[in-house]
């Protein structure tokens, strides 16, 4: 006997894994934390030589597209607060921070 086509459809749709919230809000949090950088860059453009700042772009970029994948890792808090830190020694947003705003 043949199976419906719309029980199929269904099963199919309805068998995808859903993502992880939890994974999204930490991917989430760390995309905000790098998008800090760049804004930080751009209000520093004029002391840094154009091709300093398309490195740091870059990297920025490249960091960002793979920022989910990243985040899946075992030691995923450890890298990217490396790459946060490495990326701060340049743009020196934790200086620009507001102390009253940390948590």
């Amino acid at each position: 006997m043949a199976v419906p086509r719309n029980r199929v459809a269904r099963f199919l749709t309805d068998a995808r894994p859903q993502p992880d919230p939890v994974f999204h809000s930490v991917s989430n949090f760390y995309r905000e934390e790098f998008v800090k950088c760049q804004r930080c860059l751009d209000a520093q453009r004029e002391y840094y030589s154009e091709r300093a700042i398309s490195e740091v772009e870059k990297a920025l970029t490249t960091v960002m597209a793979r920022l989910d994948r990243l985040c899946t890792t075992a030691d995923a808090d450890k890298v990217v607060s490396r790459l946060l830190q490495q990326f701060d020694t340049v743009t020196r947003l934790s200086a620009w921070s507001d102390p009253r705003q940390t948590h």
